[in-house]
């Protein structure tokens, strides 16, 4: 899963939700604007909002990078961790701003809830309905799947409703992320084993994410932008240096194995660059400049980038046509952030 997935905002005074940014420091009453919404139900805009639908296509390749590392093809129990990734996802953002009301309405009167476009029993209703929907999804996927969806769906709750604030905060989110390959690798596969190198690159990169998002709205040290700045170069080498074998998961049909594609090195390679271009900008500027806008913007990034990172991953175990499919994500990711943040 991904920060707030962690993520910023920019708050509104009493114009509409699309206004410019004003200071967090004006009351609740102050910056609210219409709230038509609470008496006649939230439009798609305003869920699309709470949802933050654009960082869903930051989901599908944590499956996708877990089912390559098994040495299976892409199945239907690999479609179904998708979907259940993608419900768990979602049933995370509906509970953080639900969680968030008090400081949102400080901080970010122009969300869904603070302004009174959604009810915030609507947001619990939706996040739990997710959850339920997603471990159902999961179980049809095999044992071995609902047992990762489990921990993650706990991991989702816990992180919103207790540590986000905590020190523990930034790790549980990374857990999620990880949890979230690793329930593609055992539902396409039946085993975790193969996933781990994998599932830990993913968790580094949201924990150095997750880190720097804590200075989002207020601004802080630069050292939580440098520390992740130095993990992304890290990680980029680490994706170059070290192609990882698919995995021996069992398969009925010798021919479900795919063979390693000659191009699948030098597409990661291509792809390791862009997560670093996609990561590493906007967290230099955050390290010269920890404003809030520009760690926003870092965050930011760091979401997006999980797209790139996800798809060199996959290119790592050999699978090029899924690396391909996870890429080409990247466009309509960053296509539809204009309209709705994705943090």
């Amino acid at each position: 899963m991904t920060p707030r997935p962690p993520g910023p905002d920019q708050p509104t005074t009493t114009s509409p939700p699309q206004s410019p940014p004003q200071s967090p420091t004006q009351s609740p009453s102050q910056s609210q604007g219409p709230r038509a919404g609470t008496a006649s139900g939230a439009g798609a805009g305003a869920w699309a909002e709470l949802l933050r639908l654009p960082a869903l296509f930051t989901v599908p390749g944590d499956a996708l990078a877990g089912a390559a590392t098994t040495g299976n093809r892409p199945n239907p129990r690999t479609l179904l961790a998708i979907a259940s990734s993608l419900c768990l996802y979602e049933a995370g953002m509906a509970l953080n701003d639900w969680a968030d009301q008090a400081e949102d309405a400080l901080e970010r009167p122009h969300r869904p809830l603070p302004s009174g476009r959604i009810r915030p029993p609507a947001a619990l209703v939706a996040a739990g309905a997710l959850t339920a929907a997603g471990l159902a999804l999961a179980a049809r996927a095999g044992r071995p799947a609902l047992a990762v969806a489990a921990p993650l769906a706990a991991t989702v709750w816990a992180y919103d409703l207790a540590l986000k604030r905590t020190p523990a905060g930034p790790a549980a989110m990374a857990t999620a992320r990880g949890l979230d390959l690793l329930l593609g690798a055992t539902a396409t596969g039946g085993s975790a084993r193969p996933a781990l190198p994998s599932a830990l690159t993913l968790a580094t990169h949201t924990l150095a994410v997750t880190t720097v998002s804590r200075g989002e709205t207020r601004g802080g040290s630069p050292l939580a932008p440098l520390a992740a700045l130095a993990t992304t170069g890290t990680l980029a080498w680490t994706l170059t240096s070290t192609p990882q074998a698919p995995g021996t998961a069992p398969s009925r049909c010798p021919a479900a194995v795919p063979a390693r594609h000659p191009a699948a090195d030098t597409l990661r390679t291509v792809l390791a660059a862009a997560f670093v271009a996609t990561s590493g900008r906007p967290l230099l500027h955050a390290a010269l400049n920890p404003s809030p806008p520009l760690t926003q913007r870092a965050v930011g990034g760091g979401i997006r980038a999980m797209i790139p990172l996800q798809a060199a991953l996959a290119a790592r175990s050999g699978a090029l046509a899924s690396a391909l499919l996870t890429a080409a994500l990247a466009p309509a990711a960053r296509r539809f952030a204009r309209k709705v943040s994705v943090t």
